[in-house]
């Protein structure tokens, strides 16, 4: 049997999985990077590996047959390099090196972004089955788009394609702006908090559901919750965000005339009761009938799209078989 080992890299954690080449996920783990930097996450991911590679072996005598990484930033495939902003010292790291220097073996490691992961993961076991063109719009502490077209994800000219974190959703432009763009300031995970925090600061006298929380402690989740108990800077920060993610969808679907877009990542926990508020908010922006011919809806996969994304690249290197199939 062939096993294959996938890593989903997360700016506080990574996830591992060992998969059959069925797809079937056979094992887990999960590390912690919390505070860590530089090579520190690299070492970690590393030790992951060679878990795997040791549970493989005693399970079968066999050995890894590939391994598929995902990252959260932008790959460059030509340096083995990954910029990362959320891990600390991956302003361009060489990751490739990294792991084919700690194996023992000339085992095939192929590594991309979270979002070409995400999408490649919802079409060959989630939401996107069969799908040539799809849309996976990844919102968690940040924003970004795996965007599959006839059947490839588009990378672009530097590998930052889906970067719509940086969409201009609004005007007039601000400082803000410049470090998280315009749309993952306002609806990211992060962005709702940075938000609710706003507009504390211009009602300074507001008594709310949140006030015992520190406001630079404030997390999507706690906003989400406050809005169920019908706070009204809650509420508000969650209707601006519907918008904007609606608007966002549309864009996205005026663009590529995708057959599906798959909204997932972390805030989609909480927000998935919005999905329809979206989808109307979607119709009032895009191109009629390519929204008309766009199913729009939740990740299958959730918080595992990424590793089975990662662990489909592992299948195909060594396969030689379409990523999409």
């Amino acid at each position: 049997m062939i096993h294959i080992a996938a890593i989903d890299v997360g700016g506080t954690k990574i996830a591992g999985g060992l998969f059959s080449e069925d797809g079937k996920l056979l094992q887990e783990n999960t590390a912690s990077v919390s505070g860590l930097a530089g090579r520190e996450v690299g070492r970690t991911i590393c030790e992951m590996i060679r878990e795997f590679e040791e549970s493989t072996f005693k399970s079968s005598g066999s050995r890894l047959k590939a391994i598929g990484i995902c990252v959260p930033g932008i790959y460059n495939p030509e340096k083995g390099t990954v910029w990362a902003p959320n891990l600390p010292g991956w302003e361009s790291y060489p990751l490739l090196d990294e792991i084919r220097n700690s194996l023992d073996s000339e085992i095939p490691v192929i590594i991309d972004s979270d979002r070409s992961c995400y999408i490649l993961g919802e079409v060959w076991r989630g939401a996107a089955r069969g799908c040539r063109n799809a849309i996976y719009l990844a919102v968690g502490t940040g924003i970004g788009a795996g965007i599959l077209a006839n059947g490839t994800v588009i990378q672009g000219t530097g590998y930052s394609a889906g970067a719509v974190g940086w969409m201009a959703l609004n005007r007039p432009y601000f400082a803000g702006y410049q470090q998280f763009g315009c749309f993952e300031y306002h609806a990211s995970g992060d962005g709702l908090a940075r938000v609710y925090r706003n507009y504390l600061a211009e009602m300074p006298a507001y008594r709310g559901e949140l006030d015992g929380i520190p406001p630079n402690k404030l997390t999507a989740k706690d906003i989400f919750e406050a809005a169920k108990k019908n706070d009204t800077i809650a509420k508000k920060v969650i209707a601006e965000a519907v918008e904007y993610w609606g608007m966002s969808v549309a864009n996205l679907v005026s663009i590529f005339n995708p057959e599906k877009v798959i909204l997932g990542g972390g805030v989609f926990e909480s927000a998935a009761p919005l999905v329809g508020q979206i989808i109307t908010e979607a119709k009032k922006w895009a191109q009629p009938i390519a929204i008309e011919q766009a199913s729009i809806e939740l990740s299958a996969l959730g918080k595992f799209a990424g590793l089975y994304g990662a662990a489909r690249l592992a299948l195909a290197s060594i396969k030689r078989i379409d990523t999409y199939e």
